[in-house]
Order: C-alpha cells, then sequence, then structure tokens
C-alpha cells in the first residue's frame, strides 16, 4: 500500500512569481518525513504539489517531476483525482463534511468511487478506517451523528479515518495539530506512530519538539531572501537534523526555535 515518492528539479509558480525552487528529494515508504521551515518559505505550497492540490489556485503551475514508484503524477494522461485518492490530505483544520454524520464523513469519498456499494461492504470500511484512526470506541455508539459535534481532536481523527477510507498509499498532513489542545495533538502524534505501518506520511509543522517526536526523516526549508522563492535547504535523518546538521543555515533555524 506504502508508496515512494521521488522528486526532481521541481519548481512551483503562481502566475509569474516563482514560489519554490528547484525542490529535489525522495520520501520513503513506510516512514514520517516533516517539513519544517519559516512562515511563508513554501514547505505548505510544496506539500500541496505531492497531490496536484495547489492546483485547485488559478494561475498554479509546476515545472519538474513527481514520480509516485514508478508514475510521473503530473503526465498528461494522469487524472489529478486519481492522484488525490491515491495520496491523501489532511488539513490544518478539521473539516468534516457539516451536514453529515460520522459514518457518512467516513464512506463519503469510497461511495464516490462506488455508487452501488452494498452496506454491509459500506460497513466495514466505515469500521476499519475509524479503527484505523484510533476513534472507533468513541463514536461506534453515535454513528448517525453530525460529525461536526465532535470535539476538534475527534474532528481531526474523523478527517484521518475518511482520507484512509480510500485506501491511500500516502498521506498528507498540513500542520493537522495546530488548531487542537496539547491532550488531541498527543493523541495525533500517536497515530501518526500507527499510520506509518502502512502509509507513507509527510506532515508540514511549526513544531520543533512535535517534528523531533514523531518524523524518522526532517527537510528544513527557507527563502532565498525577502521576495525571493522558497527552497530546501537540507534533508537528512531527524536525528541528525537536529542534533548536527550539515548546514549553518539549519543549525541557526533550530537552534532559535529551541533557544
Amino acid at each position: 500500500m506504502s508508496k515512494r515518492i521521488d522528486v526532481s528539479g521541481l519548481h512551483v509558480y503562481y502566475g509569474d512569481f516563482l514560489a519554490v525552487e528547484d525542490v529535489s528529494m525522495t520520501i520513503e515508504p513506510r516512514s514520517v518525513t516533516a517539513f519544517i521551515g519559516s512562515s511563508g518559505c513554501g514547505k505548505s505550497t510544496f506539500l500541496r504539489t505531492l497531490n496536484r492540490m495547489h492546483e485547485v489556485t488559478p494561475g498554479a503551475r509546476v515545472q519538474g517531476k513527481v514520480m509516485l514508484d514508478d508514475q510521473d503524477i503530473y503526465a498528461a494522461e494522469v487524472d489529478p483525482v486519481a492522484v488525490r485518492r491515491e495520496i491523501g490530505m489532511v488539513f490544518q483544520r478539521p473539516n468534516p463534511f457539516p451536514t453529515m454524520s460520522i459514518y457518512d464523513n467516513v464512506i463519503a469519498g469510497a461511495r464516490l468511487n462506488n455508487q452501488r456499494m452494498p452496506k454491509a461492504k459500506a460497513d466495514e470500511i466505515v469500521e476499519r478506517s475509524l479503527r484505523g484512526a484510533n476513534l472507533w470506541d468513541e463514536v461506534k455508539d453515535r454513528l448517525n451523528r453530525p460529525g461536526a459535534g465532535l470535539s476538534g481532536g475527534q474532528q481531526q481523527r474523523l478527517c484521518i479515518a475518511r482520507a484512509i477510507a480510500v485506501e491511500p498509499a500516502v498521506l498528507l498532513m498540513d500542520e493537522p495539530c495546530s488548531a487542537l489542545d496539547p491532550i488531541s495533538t498527543l493523541a495525533i502524534e500517536d497515530l501518526i506512530a500507527q499510520l506509518k505501518e502502512n502509509y507513507t506520511i509527510v506532515i508540514v509543522t511549526h513544531n520543533m519538539q512535535q517534528a523531533a517526536r514523531v518524523s524518522d526523516v526532517t527537510a528544513f526549508f527557507n527563502l532565498a531572501g525577502t521576495g525571493k522563492p522558497g527552497r530546501l535547504i537540507e534533508m537528512g535523518e531527524t536525528n541528525k537534523i537536529f542534533t548536527k546538521p550539515d548546514k549553518k543555515e539549519t543549525e541557526n533555524y533550530i537552534t532559535g526555535r529551541f533557544g
């Protein structure tokens, strides 16, 4: 299920503006890769290029290549919707469908792929996905209640259940804990550690301690200067990035954040 991502020479544009410049990296399967860096350095923009979500913004385009195993996700014949089924995304703020029940939130994506799904199959997917998101025991007796009625942390786990219901290979998480309290944050971090057994996980975070706790590999992004594009400065094993990075720029950022 889990797949490898290889990025080669990726440039991200919004119209004529170059937002992210010349990023190359490999993201290994069954691992957690964290993107860190200052606000506006392009890490979330780059994250969205990994499943073509940036394309919902008018004028957005890329140059370069993103491979999911042996498939170029930007090849002319590739459907962006199919890419997003294979590479799911969890956003900064929990976004359950407000008019849908917990059950319908989880099964929504799977039903789009299979309109005639038998109820027994739908029930199996809902239970499997909620168990996978460590939410089943908390909601199994109220599946028909609105998803929006859950707590913030539960809503984010519901969104993770919705994402894994379509059985993606990769999960992208854009600051998934930034709107949550510390207890809910730890629940999501514990869940990420479990999910990496089956998925390739990429997380953007401003929380250095969180990156150090949950990730196997860390990529540090920074701006080339005011009005300049974001760029990848350094990428490596998380322990090395946080204790003995190769680049002084990385060391200064890490020291300043922990300082």
